[in-house]
């Protein structure tokens, strides 16, 4: 069961976030989720849990849950009544299982997305944040990944969020549902489940901290991402539900390049102990630079507070001497096994 995360501070844009009283947060138990209903419920909004999940033995006292699968639209709709602001962040987020479940992907990302649109067309919502992900760019033309770069996604789940985004604009266009949309890019941070988690950053630091190798597919020095701590997420969600333009998308990272050799280099030098980093170099589906250009982001007041060596330092501290390893492989079509879990 999914415990609660932790709050963030939004201090900083309180009083944009005054207008709304009343949040519902789909996937609220989710690694993202949760730490977006802890900051809401500390800075006094009413907040409504919709997942798939049970709740945790203890909930503030401003947030309800129900308990709902986002695929079946006669059960969302009823729950939506009178709700101010709602940050979608239900879905599957695993590309992973999205090629060995493709169905169960597009019916919960993108059919889910269309339900949640339905429901909320010609209700009383002022706000829609939609989180999408820089997987729906595909493999980069660019770098940084401007948001007008064109968006071929190469997995099922790149596919499922892009007809997410598509559906949102849709709804928004044609049927006046005020909404925004967040592209993530690889995200880090407490909570993150080690059967389902697939980003760097933790899977190289649960080897490191259980003393194995950290294992990488691919070119670890041309192969570079953005990474992002799930405060700066939680607070640039925030942003985008307050002051982000109706109709546009934004990505959601921190703007800096991190190659992932670097990264295992930031993990030894935080935790005082050289890493060990392997590679299978003959997996070169995702050896590219995947790095956002936050100008747009920027724009609306928002700037990263955390950076990679003290979310590393932090997430270590979480996770202590032996946690959970990695149990995801990585793989990009069906058959293949990279095997980057050790199993």
């Amino acid at each position: 069961m999914q415990a609660m995360g932790a709050a963030v501070d939004v201090s900083d844009i309180a009083a944009d976030l005054g207008r709304f009283e009343r949040v519902a947060v789909t996937g609220g138990l989710g690694f993202v989720g949760s730490h977006v209903v802890a900051t809401l419920a500390a800075a006094g909004r009413s907040v409504l849990v919709l997942d798939i999940a049970p709740p945790p033995d203890l909930l503030p006292g401003n947030v309800t849950h129900h308990r709902v699968d986002i695929r079946d639209v006669r059960a969302i709709t009823p729950t939506l009544r009178e709700v101010d602001l709602v940050l979608h962040l239900a879905g599957n987020p695993s590309g992973t299982v999205s090629v060995d479940r493709p169905r169960f992907d597009f019916e919960t990302n993108a059919q889910g997305t269309f339900n949640l649109c339905e429901a909320l067309a010609g209700s009383s919502v002022r706000k829609l944040v939609y989180l999408s992900s820089a997987m729906v760019y595909g493999v980069p033309r660019t770098c940084p990944i401007t948001e007008d770069h064109p968006v071929a996604p190469f997995l099922p789940y790149g596919a499922s969020k892009l007809s997410g985004e598509h559906v949102v604009s849709v709804f928004k266009h044609a049927l006046g549902l005020p909404a925004t949309i967040g592209r993530a890019f690889t995200l880090y941070g407490p909570g993150e489940d080690p059967k389902r988690a697939g980003g760097e950053v933790t899977q190289f630091l649960r080897w490191h901290l259980n003393g194995e190798p950290i294992r990488a597919t691919g070119d670890v020095d041309a192969k570079t991402r953005d990474f992002c701590s799930i405060g700066d997420l939680v607070r640039a969600l925030l942003f985008l539900a307050a002051r982000g333009d109706e109709g546009e998308v934004y990505n959601l990272g921190s703007g800096t390049e991190t190659s992932l050799r670097e990264l295992a280099d930031v993990i030894g030098t935080v935790t005082g102990r050289q890493a060990s980093l392997i590679s299978d170099e003959s997996i070169t589906d995702d050896t590219y630079r995947l790095v956002a250009d936050t100008t747009k982001l920027r724009g609306l007041g928002f700037a990263p507070r955390t950076s990679l060596a003290e979310g590393v330092r932090a997430l270590a501290a979480e996770l202590g001497d032996h946690p959970a390893p990695p149990a995801v492989d990585t793989i990009f079509r069906r058959g293949q096994r990279v095997g980057v879990a050790g199993r």
